[in-house]
């Protein structure tokens, strides 16, 4: 009797397991990149609304009152467009009392069918006591 020689080479079970790791290691790679995605794209929003805030604090400064967006110098009163167009910002100025108190908040969203409107942070908000927010399904810490 010959004894069986075992043929060099890979079983269908050794590839199907390298396979699997594989296919597990790139899921977890994509989620990761698609989660620095959005991380990375969200600056875009926040130096938008940063600007805005600087803008109303000099207006404030002059004219002891905060503005629309067209007065503080971006195209239009309703909204403004981020840098990279991931965001767009409108700004809300309300009279706290009738003699000399203002605030506003900034908010700025995705647009949307943008590359950001899945993003969890749906709207990232900053108001004129620099408070930072955010709506959508994380915390403020993870947003800003």
């Amino acid at each position: 009797m010959q004894a069986r020689r075992r043929g060099s080479g890979f079983t269908l079970l050794e590839l199907m397991v390298v396979l699997v790791v594989m296919g597990v290691l790139a899921a977890l790679a994509i989620t990761s990149y698609s989660r620095y995605g959005f991380r990375a794209r969200r600056a875009d929003g926040q130096k938008l609304l940063m600007a805005i805030a600087s803008a109303e604090e000099r207006y404030y400064a002059q004219h002891n009152a905060y503005a629309d967006l067209a007065t503080i110098g971006y195209s239009t009163t309703a909204t403004a467009t981020s840098e990279n167009s991931y965001y767009t910002a409108a700004v809300t100025v309300t009279t706290i009392n009738a003699v000399t108190a203002q605030a506003f908040t900034a908010t700025a969203t995705p647009v949307p069918k943008g590359s950001q409107a899945k993003d969890t942070c749906a709207a990232l908000t900053i108001t004129d006591t620099g408070s930072k927010g955010a709506t959508g399904s994380t915390t403020n810490g993870t947003c800003w």
